[in-house]
């Protein structure tokens, strides 16, 4: 039991190493970060302009397609690199199978950027 806890022992080690280093960065900005707050920035609204609405307004579906769109083609990129690096060391049969389920993947996703295109879902007014 002992042997296989201390296969664990490095990431103890790398977790106990990134707390020091987060905890020695956020006291050295306590220390040397200059304190001197006006009225205009401890005020409420830091932006440039005061508020004109309710905080609680509904956004516009638009922005919640923009998003998607992001997570989806940010996520084929994720896919797509280590897809990429890992095809060529594949075995000839494997290789052949990978190329084709990835040019699926990556056709269902035009499929769907298509249709949200010709829906108008990227047109902004």
């Amino acid at each position: 039991m002992t042997a296989f806890l201390l296969q664990y022992l490095p990431i103890l080690i790398f977790f106990a190493i990134a707390v020091v280093i987060g905890s020695a960065f956020l006291f050295a900005a306590y220390v040397f970060a200059p304190k001197h707050p006006d009225p205009e920035k401890i005020s409420a609204y830091e932006c440039g302009f005061n508020a004109f609405e309710d905080a609680r307004m509904k956004f516009d579906v638009r922005f919640y397609l923009v998003s998607i769109l992001f997570i989806i083609f940010d996520l084929e990129v994720a896919f797509l690199f280590p897809w990429a690096v890992a095809l060529l060391k594949l075995p000839r049969n494997v290789e052949v199978y990978s190329f084709w389920s990835m040019i699926s993947f990556l056709g269902i996703l035009t499929v769907g950027f298509v249709y949200e295109w010709k829906k108008g879902a990227l047109e902004w007014e």
